[in-house]
């Protein structure tokens, strides 16, 4: 798709945005004023800093909203009607699981490389489960709530002109809060999508990470980027939901890349925490895995099925997100050689341009064990070690626990 094209999608899906903000400053010049110093404007304002926020870290996010909600309701009788994600028994497991995520990123610079790569799997898990609850429950939920006051405010004792010729009808007699209700959620959970993609791609960066300092970095950015959508909203609801209409449009462009980081993170935690190795057969052809750089026009991580035609050439199809027309490119096969990690591993291809050995695709975790069937599959050369597992092989060696060669029988005996 054309950059111009990716441009006024971004731009109408801004004016989606600015409109309801728009329309209820105008409700708010002709509303009377709120209980609680609320307009609607203000009530959009904080509805579009909510759902961005939630959206950059959902756990995080839909726990800070229900403590929130839960010490600003003023009595018993007021807390019992709040929804489900206000009540202790939600937000404060939440938060203290937020925290040990938190202590776990904090000390992974000090840890040994790898240690803590189960825990990462298991929070990619989590941020995928409450992304998922938060698009089907909180949101809607939240917007439920706000599209109610939104009518109701706008209605306190001020009629308000439909249209010219018809005259004035009171606006409190029809209750569309159903109605703003129906719009509103469909353009919040899209929002939310975009954003969820690309702070998600956060969690599969740690995943892939070598070095738990790269971790703490990345948590801290998404934290930080989460903890200014709050102090802005809490201080300018208006100059809080600028920040996340930019929010999202910056998301937007990166929505392609997130999601191909998405797919292999999937993968990876899938194939990881069930163990998938054991039970994994190969293909005879047509194996799935992932492009580890851009080849031929699929970016990187593309995920799709490897093939070899009867002249030997290697063919990698695949789905532009994964539901578009099918795409084929040609896998250079110039020194392909498969690399064997501890985690995962990788084929290899020489590049004749800069002289060096570069990793061409990515093989999930699935394949771990499968190393040598799969060159010999596709008639690659042959394997080696890669990562971590290159590392720990070089640390045996240096220090003597490596396999023992054994001297041929015939070798000559030196004294």
């Amino acid at each position: 798709m054309k950059r111009s094209v990716l441009l006024a999608i971004a731009l109408v899906c801004s004016v989606l945005i600015a409109v309801p903000l728009g329309l209820a400053a105008e409700v708010k010049k002709a509303s009377a004023t709120a209980p609680s110093g609320k307009t609607p404007g203000t009530e959009l304002a904080i509805l579009a800093s909510q759902v961005t926020g939630i959206a950059i870290s959902p756990l995080l996010g839909v726990g800070a909203v229900g403590a929130y909600q839960y010490f600003k309701a003023s009595g018993p009788e007021e807390k019992a009607r709040l929804p489900w994600y206000a009540a202790v028994s939600f937000w404060l497991p939440s938060l203290l699981l937020v925290g040990v995520c938190a202590f776990k990123d904090s000390i992974a610079a000090m840890a040994p490389p790898g240690w803590k790569k189960p825990l990462d799997v298991a929070e990619t898990f989590e941020n995928k489960i409450s992304g998922l609850v938060a698009a089907s429950a909180v949101i809607p939920s939240l917007i439920a709530v706000g599209s109610k006051f939104i009518v109701d405010s706008a209605a306190l004792d001020q009629p308000v002109a439909v249209a010219t010729g018809f005259g004035m009808i009171q606006f409190a007699a029809f209750d569309l809060s159903w109605l703003l209700t129906i719009l509103m959620v469909p353009l919040s959970v899209a929002v939310f999508a975009v954003v969820w993609i690309v702070g998600h791609a956060i969690n599969v960066l740690i995943l892939l990470s070598p070095w738990g300092g790269i971790d703490t970095a990345l948590k801290a950015i998404r934290t930080s980027v989460l903890g200014l959508v709050a102090a802005t909203a809490y201080i300018d609801p208006v100059v809080g939901a600028t920040l996340s209409v930019a929010i999202v449009i910056l998301a937007y462009f990166m929505a392609g890349w997130a999601f191909r980081l998405m797919v292999f993170g999937a993968e990876f935690s899938w194939d990881f925490f069930t163990l998938r190795h054991r039970r994994f057969k190969l293909l005879a052809d047509g194996n799935k895995l992932f492009t580890a750089r851009e080849i031929a026009g699929a970016p990187m991580r593309t995920y799709g099925r490897l093939y070899q035609e009867a002249d030997g050439k290697l063919i990698f199809r695949f789905k532009p997100w994964l539901v578009l027309p099918e795409r084929s490119i040609e896998v250079p096969r110039d020194g392909l050689v498969v690399g064997r990690g501890l985690f995962y591993s990788e084929v290899l291809g020489h590049e004749k341009v800069t002289d060096k050995d570069t990793t061409l695709l990515l093989l999930p975790p699935r394949y771990r064990g499968h190393e040598e069937l799969f060159a010999r599959t596709y008639h690659i050369s042959g394997t080696c070690e890669v990562g971590l597992r290159r590392a720990w092989s070089w640390l045996k060696e240096a220090f003597g626990f490596g396999k023992k060669k054994t001297a041929p029988a015939d070798a000559p005996q030196i004294a």
